[in-house]
């Protein structure tokens, strides 16, 4: 078991490092603007409720997580 965390947490660390370089280019500026996002204005406050966002991460997260499970069997 201690071997095969060893790989794992560096495919981890170098999938936040690529996340966070993205996001700090700006190219996750669609994040939250996609259709199917809901947005509410009020005059004072700003509520974003990404759905449509949040399933496009979670099927990206859900292929590379079975990529990388594949990879290390």
């Amino acid at each position: 078991m201690g071997r095969s965390i060893g790989p794992l947490l560096v495919v981890v660390g170098l999938g936040i490092v690529v996340v966070g370089l993205l996001a700090w280019s700006g190219a996750l500026g669609w994040f939250g603007r996609l259709p199917g996002d809901l947005r509410f204005e009020g005059q004072r406050s700003r509520l974003v409720v990404p759905l449509t966002s949040m399933l496009l991460v979670s099927v990206a997260l859900t292929v590379v997580v079975n990529l990388v499970l594949r990879w290390l069997r």
